[in-house]
């Protein structure tokens, strides 16, 4: 009877002591600067503009335990109105970044726009750590909105790239790019995690319905800039 209990004490500090060992998930979420969404704002891409779209990347980090930080949504604007084109890169800060779990996906912007940064499926986690569904997965929600090009820059003025500017659930495309870097075929926009394609859909592309036609769900990275 001594034996066991001393075998139970013994066994209880050992599971103690590996707790304390381990780093906690809200420790490593603190230290958070990059996230996919778990969820979009559910008007399709009329995000509200880039505000609404940095308005949801704060929400969502904040519900995810991240520390006091400038959040960005990674997405460009094309030139409209009289205002001029707005690129994606040049929002986001300078890096490096990890994701909730401390994987650093990238050191810096242009290691971001490379072949060598570190994005996957198994990286481009959630603010709650999860990772995003994929090709293969059920409901497939790889589209990641950024209305960019592969370098990070703005589209030319013209055909709607970013369906007006984040500001339209009815007509016009967005570009997104495929979180899980996987597509229909083995080419380069098919693994490009910003350059992928533009929606589309019957509702005219910018919908919530459309966006999950072709594997999204109005899903942003979010970046912390500071």
């Amino acid at each position: 009877m001594i034996r066991i209990e001393r075998s139970v004490a013994i066994s209880g500090l050992a599971l103690t002591l590996a707790l304390l060992a381990a780093p906690s998930v809200h420790a490593q979420s603190a230290d958070m600067t990059f996230f996919v969404t778990s969820s979009g704002p559910g008007k399709g891409a009329d995000l509200g503009g880039l505000e609404g779209a940095d308005a949801q990347c704060a929400r969502l980090a904040q519900t995810g335990g991240a520390g006091p930080k400038t959040w960005r949504a990674y997405l460009s604007t094309q030139a409209a109105d009289g205002k001029p084109a707005v690129n994606a890169r040049d929002r986001i800060g300078k890096g490096p970044w990890q994701n909730a779990k401390g994987a650093v996906i990238a050191k810096d912007v242009a290691d971001l726009h490379s072949a060598a940064n570190n994005l996957t499926k198994q990286t481009a986690l959630s603010e709650k750590g999860e990772v995003i569904n994929g090709a293969g997965d059920t409901p497939n929600r790889h589209d990641i909105l950024t209305g960019s090009q592969a370098d990070g820059t703005a589209f030319a003025a013209g055909d709607d790239k970013t369906c007006k500017n984040w500001t339209s659930s009815t007509q016009g495309a967005a570009v997104v790019g495929h979180a899980d870097r996987k597509g229909l075929r083995d080419d380069e926009p098919s693994k490009s995690w910003n350059s992928s394609h533009p929606s589309r859909g019957p509702d005219g592309g910018c919908s919530q319905a459309d966006l999950k036609s072709t594997g999204g769900d109005g899903l942003l990275y979010c970046f912390a800039a500071n």
